[in-house]
């Protein structure tokens, strides 16, 4: 009788479903009417994309935002994210907090896309920055999100704050403070 090759042995790969993959890159700013016009300029000349505008849901006077007004552009890039990524995390030092970053995803800021290596002044946007947030998951999420057969997805399948550290710092060799 042979042995199984994918039994438990000391030289078997680990658990594939345990492993962590960047699901998606979104970048996102916000602004009204005119800023936004720019903001929206920008994502599309960074990606190469056309963002989606996002609505209001509720009335913020103070901020003279009404229900259903734009107030944010939005693009989300789920292939070939790496080498964006990695011009992305050029502009912050590949640095980031430890406060930055949530149950299976992180985010930071770029206070002016001219820091971005490759990103020329454009003048008619001017000087604007926007906000990167990084989404990672694990193989069988797509059974929580399903709309047929749907199933529960156990605790142990969300990925963890050290996890997240451990693979950006293996993966980008980006530090932790």
């Amino acid at each position: 009788m042979k042995s199984n090759q994918n039994s438990h042995s000391p030289n078997s790969k680990e658990n594939l479903m345990r492993e962590i993959k960047i699901e998606k890159v979104v970048l996102s700013v916000g602004g009204l009417a005119e800023e936004l016009e720019k903001g929206f300029k920008l994502l599309e000349l960074l990606t190469k994309r056309k963002p989606a505008k996002t609505r209001s849901g509720k009335r913020i006077p103070t901020l003279n935002v009404r229900p259903n007004l734009e107030v944010g552009a939005v693009v989300t890039i789920r292939k070939d994210f790496e080498e964006l990524l990695k011009r992305l995390l050029v502009t912050i030092d590949n640095t980031l907090k430890k406060k930055q970053i949530s149950e299976n995803n992180f985010s930071f800021g770029i206070k002016e896309y001219i820091e971005i290596p490759g990103a020329e002044y454009q003048r008619d946007i001017g000087i604007r920055g926007f906000d990167v947030t990084i989404v990672f998951k694990r193989s069988g999420r797509r059974i929580k999100l399903r709309k047929i057969k749907k199933g529960k997805v156990p605790k142990k399948q969300t990925i963890t704050k050290e996890e997240i550290i451990k693979f950006m710092e293996e993966k980008f060799n980006t530090e932790f403070t």
